[in-house]
């Protein structure tokens, strides 16, 4: 079972960590996810664990621990998005007042370097104390509204786990300590007559450079959550978009009631333009339905009596009246949310990296900060340098970027993955997923549409073919089984009546029989009308092979006095989109499969038809998960695509599973990743997706370590000796706030991630239309670095007849003039196979 925490006091990757080991420690733990970008924590055990007792064991660590309940979509103020916004007003607040106080003070200390006209009484050897007490007292309230790092840094540097905060505390109570110092030095040396201490000191008070740190730590910290707040926009959106109220009928009367007060049976009333409450049933009306903030579908879907709408979804024409099925937190809006947040709140492995180095980080740069400033000191430097060069050390050090690396990433990821449709239920899921070898299909209900429908009809008698589908369907029509059901839909849409039926018999696997306006009629397979003496032609014969070979199911249809009347096949027909889904997963490299429990010429049927490269057909359904075992002991790391109860076992070994969110509840439950558009292609999207963020990932983590490892050396003087360079604690303060922003900014280019398949025509690559010759098409295009990157991606583009490309470093952009019939997904795919990206078409 799983218990929810928000965590308080969490700064950097090194809190985490800490927090992460306190939590493991409690007996009964089973797992501990920790997420500092949203301050939560989840703790996983076999059974419930006390709060108090993890309470207990949070705060010992030197954080704080608040038990949270399940997410409720009308509760805003529990969200992620809502405690940054708390957040941000308070940051807003604590800046406004340390730059209020802080633009006199570096007035009053740094003016006279610059020429600035000072005051009289703060100017010459005797007015030194006046002087440096007005820094300090002007300091005072910068520290006071930013006591918070104070408070938290040494709360946890007692406790043994320092982090973010203890390194801002120390560096900035070691300048206030020693400006301090300074003026009692000052103090004595007017008492004493000695001028020249007072000199010494006069400029070397560091009130200045502790309120800049604070400033600056708040100004980046500032400007990092206002970054982090757009990463939960997708949420944020979704949840906008629930009502807050819903018009139900009860007792014969139509009332309005919040949206918490509906129960399951309610029936609703929906008007146009209304978003839908809770999920249901459709009873009375009918309409069409945008369901694009659900499913990423954009195009409205027709909806009538007997139909399923769901909540959030946006009523666009009719009126219509619904019976709620699902409510509240059970709703399909309110699962999506949950899906995604834990998501975001779940560690990729590749995080497991920067949590091990976080764990030992802060202590390390502690001791370094220590070390370097008595090395300056034994090597002759003065007391203010020596502090200097410790104080810069950890300031600069501070690794907020390194915690921020992964959390930020994988929110932003599986927030644009559900704006298309794609709920990424965790971060190992969407770390996994990039690295997909091979991808198993199901067959029914995955590449075909998963309800047999009529294919071909063929009258063999004089009869018209609508006679025979009257008789046909009229047969059929008692009959339960779905081969007779895709009969009689097909005779009913094409609005031809049934004829009475009397004496109608089931033969089990063989067919049915009755008669229809007094004459005996059978419809069934081959075996049956052999068995009633039924004599087939030589062109039916060849007519029931070829159809057998397409993967379609004959059904024979004769009379007892006329023979043999006609044939009608029956099929699982293709997606649409299928054929596109699987040639854009062998372009990108992936291997496909289809697994199905189909015989062996139906599966060959569909294999020819959309160019599987291999089939395993005739599985049973417990034979699937073997399957899927057998190609991982291959060393496949396999991703399964299913949507039946039969495939959950599948689902579960698969290294990823992908549940079509068409599917049933339990393969949804079993599946790592869920496609709510019942669209195959959105598995290539998927893995995209996950290639994109993992990428990000990688550069986040690159840039942070890379900061780290030339701010630290810097701060601690290694190129003083040679260059005389030393990072002032100022600019170290800058350097590290930016850091953070700049993690959070990369992070945020992911929410330009777009699909790269056609959303207006199922199965339709986007093409450039004839009369758009001549014209350009923009590729905005990730992972160009310099020179020869650009080069790379002319040339491949230029190898497509038709295609001239100019390419821009400075852009990240190809603007392509195309003079033939080129499509984007051929200019897509030129870009990819080159070693980069394409992120955006224009």
């Amino acid at each position: 079972m799983k218990q929810k925490y928000d965590v308080t006091g969490m700064t950097c990757s090194a809190c985490s960590a800490h927090v992460e080991k306190a939590a493991r420690a409690i007996p009964g733990v089973r797992d501990v996810t920790v997420n500092l970008l949203t301050n939560s924590m989840v703790i996983e055990s076999d059974t419930q664990i006390a709060n108090s007792a993890v309470i207990e064991a949070v705060s010992a660590a030197g954080y704080g621990a608040i038990p949270v309940g399940e997410t409720n979509v009308q509760k805003r103020e529990k969200t992620p998005q809502g405690k940054i916004q708390q957040q941000l007003e308070e940051m807003k607040m604590r800046l406004f007042i340390s730059a209020v106080f802080l633009i006199p003070l570096m007035y009053v200390s740094m003016g006279h370097m610059v020429g600035l006209p000072q005051f009289g009484f703060l100017i010459g050897y005797e007015n030194s104390i006046t002087f440096a007490m007005v820094q300090f007292l002007l300091t005072l309230p910068v520290v006071y509204v930013n006591r918070k790092y104070y408070q938290v840094g040494f709360k946890t540097l007692f406790h043994g786990a320092p982090n973010m905060d203890s390194l801002i505390a120390i560096g900035s109570s070691a300048a206030l300590v020693y400006g301090v110092f300074a003026i009692m030095r000052m103090g004595y040396g007017l008492g004493t007559g000695d001028r020249a201490l007072v000199e010494r000191y006069h400029m070397d008070l560091y009130f200045e450079s502790a309120a800049m740190i604070l400033t600056l730590i708040t100004l980046g910290k500032y400007l990092e959550t206002k970054s982090k707040g757009k990463t939960g926009q997708a949420i944020a959106r979704l949840m906008d978009l629930a009502p807050k109220t819903a018009t139900v009928e009860r007792d014969g009367v139509e009332r309005t009631i919040p949206v918490e007060q509906l129960m399951i049976g309610d029936i609703v009333l929906v008007k146009p333009g209304q978003n839908v409450p809770a999920d249901g049933v459709i009873v009375e009306g009918s309409t069409s339905v945008d369901e694009a903030a659900i499913t990423g579908e954009s195009i409205p879907i027709e909806k009538t009596a007997g139909s399923t709408v769901l909540s959030a979804t946006l009523n666009k024409t009719g009126f219509f009246k619904f019976r709620a099925t699902k409510v509240g937190d059970d709703t399909t809006l309110a699962q999506i949310i949950r899906l995604v947040e834990d998501a975001s709140a779940s560690k990729a492995p590749i995080a497991k990296l920067a949590d091990r180095i976080a764990g030992i980080f802060v202590p390390v740069v502690i001791s370094i900060a220590v070390l370097a400033a008595i090395f300056w000191l034994l090597m002759g430097q003065t007391a203010e340098f020596s502090i200097s060069v410790g104080i810069a050390v950890l300031v600069v050090s501070c690794p907020c970027a390194l915690g921020l690396a992964t959390p930020v990433a994988i929110m932003v990821g599986t927030g644009k993955g559900a704006e298309n449709g794609i709920l990424i239920k965790s971060g190992e899921a969407l770390q996994t997923a990039h690295n997909i070898q091979e991808v198993v299909l199901d067959k029914t209900g995955t590449i075909t549409e998963g309800k047999p429908v009529v294919t071909d009809v063929f009258p063999l008698a004089e009869l018209s073919q609508t006679d025979f589908l009257s008789a046909a369907a009229s047969i059929e029509g008692r009959s339960e089984h779905p081969l007779a059901q895709a009969i009689v839909e097909y005779a009913k849409g094409k609005n031809i009546a049934q004829l009475p039926v009397s004496e109608f018999k089931a033969n089990f696997g063989r067919g049915v029989s009755a008669f229809v306006e007094g004459e005996l009629w059978y419809a069934g397979n081959e075996k049956m009308m052999r068995e009633q003496k039924v004599t087939l032609s030589e062109n039916a014969v060849s007519t029931l092979e070829r159809l057998s070979e397409e993967g379609k199911t004959p059904l024979l249809f004769a009379s007892e006095q006329k023979g043999l009347i006609g044939i009608i096949a029956v099929a699982d027909t293709i997606k649409p989109t299928s054929k596109e889904a699987i040639s854009m997963l062998e372009k990108m490299g992936v291997a496909v499969t289809m697994l199905t429990g189909d015989n062996q010429k139906t599966a060959a049927a569909i294999q020819r038809q959309l160019g599987i490269q291999r089939i395993i057909a005739e599985v049973l359904p417990q034979e699937k998960e073997q399957q899927i075992a057998r190609l991982q002991k291959d060393g496949k790391i396999v991703a399964m695509v299913g949507d039946g109860i039969n495939d959950a076992p599948a689902l579960a070994r698969a290294d990823v599973g992908i549940a079509i969110g068409a599917g049933t509840d339990v393969a949804i439950e079993s599946a790592d990743i869920v496609l709510m558009k019942n669209d195959l292609r959105d598995v290539a999207t998927a893995i995209r997706l996950s290639k994109a963020v993992i990428r990000n990932i990688k550069e986040n983590l690159f840039w942070a370590f890379f900061y780290n490892s030339i701010g630290i050396p810097l701060a601690a003087g290694l190129l003083y000796p040679l260059f005389q360079v030393k990072l002032n604690p100022m600019f170290a303060a800058a350097a590290m706030s930016l850091s953070s922003v700049c993690v959070v900014s990369n992070a945020l280019r992911l929410r330009r991630f777009k699909v790269m398949y056609s959303t207006q025509t199922p199965g339709a690559v986007q093409n450039i239309k004839e009369e758009d010759f001549m014209k350009t098409v923009t590729l905005q295009i990730e992972g160009m670095m310099c020179p020869h990157c650009v080069a790379h991606v002319t040339q491949a583009l230029t190898k497509i007849p038709g295609v001239d490309a100019q390419v821009s470093l400075e852009n990240k952009e190809a603007v392509c003039t195309l003079t033939q019939d080129v499509s984007v997904q051929q200019l897509t795919d030129a870009v990819t196979e080159a070693g980069y990206s394409v992120t955006e078409v224009k």
